[in-house]
């Protein structure tokens, strides 16, 4: 009572198991249209634990992402500036497709990653336009606590 599906000609077609019946059931993976972005937004956000990166185009969509932790770094060795360019180079062969040339860098944090993302995003070939710290500022702080009373 089983059909067999011809396999569709598409590059990528996965082939999963039906819940109830256990037959197989071949769905084709539809093929995605890389469009061209010539310049984009990068956020940094340099923590004293992680250094995260993503990259958006001009409307905010993101492009792609990366960070230190995903990069095989753990524990206090993902918060240095060579994890930083780590994490660079590897964002970089993701958005590869998209042909960004141009980035205007945002900051966030004081991490150790801050200056080094940063230069290696020069280093491999962008063209960094602007350079923004969005650093979290107090103004004045929380409210303290009341005084204690014993």
């Amino acid at each position: 009572m089983t059909q067999q599906q011809a396999p569709i000609a598409t590059a990528a077609i996965s082939e999963t198991k039906a819940p109830a019946t256990g037959e197989k059931v071949v769905r084709a993976k539809k093929k995605k249209a890389v469009r061209q972005v010539p310049r984009g937004n990068v956020y940094i956000q340099a923590t004293y634990n992680n250094t995260m990166i993503s990259v958006t185009d001009p409307t905010g969509s993101v492009l792609g992402w990366s960070s230190a932790g995903a990069n095989g770094f753990k524990g206090p060795k993902k918060a240095t500036p060579y994890a930083a360019s780590v994490v660079v180079k590897a964002l970089l062969a993701k958005i590869a497709d998209y042909g960004v040339r141009e980035v205007s860098v945002f900051i966030k944090g004081i991490g150790g990653g801050r200056e080094s993302a940063i230069r290696a995003f020069n280093l491999n070939g962008l063209n960094v336009l602007s350079i923004t710290d969005t650093t979290p500022i107090p103004h004045n702080g929380c409210r303290p606590p009341k005084r204690r009373r014993v």
